[in-house]
């Protein structure tokens, strides 16, 4: 009897312990710089080109371009790259959307072609990229 008493009581501060810590990170401040976000928020068809909307958040101060390409994952292979510019996004921490048109390398695409597509920044010299997403789509 005393034994569950005793155990009851350390659940209970347990708890208590566990909701003030919560409490004390959701207020705490948020930081000024996050990292580079980066999200293909939507794939489709644009005459014969993929085109992507992509959500975007970079710090202030970075210059990295948005790199994509897309590949035929459904019988054939076709593929289609785009890029845009560092100086065409606005890095200042907010969440941004960008579209981006790929070009298709030599037969377009059609409706209902089944694709996988990727996104990455890369820095302005080539020298390295970084965060890459991935989607698979029909367009």
């Amino acid at each position: 009897m005393k034994a569950s008493r005793i155990r009851r009581r350390l659940a209970g501060a347990a708890t208590v312990a566990a909701l003030a810590g919560a409490g004390v990170l959701a207020t705490a401040p948020m930081a000024s710089a996050k990292a580079n976000l980066l999200a293909i928020d939507k794939v489709s068809l644009d005459k014969s080109s993929p085109e992507l909307s992509i959500k975007y958040s970079c710090d202030t101060g970075v210059n990295l371009q948005v790199t994509g390409y897309a590949t035929k994952i459904t019988g054939g292979k076709k593929s289609a790259s785009g890029a845009i510019d560092a100086a065409k996004l606005t890095c200042d921490f907010e969440t941004r959307t960008v579209l981006m048109k790929l070009a298709p390398a030599g037969k377009g695409f059609v409706k209902g072609d089944k694709v996988k597509v990727t996104v990455f920044y890369w820095d302005e010299n080539g020298s390295f990229s970084t965060q890459s997403e991935e989607a698979i789509a029909t367009l």
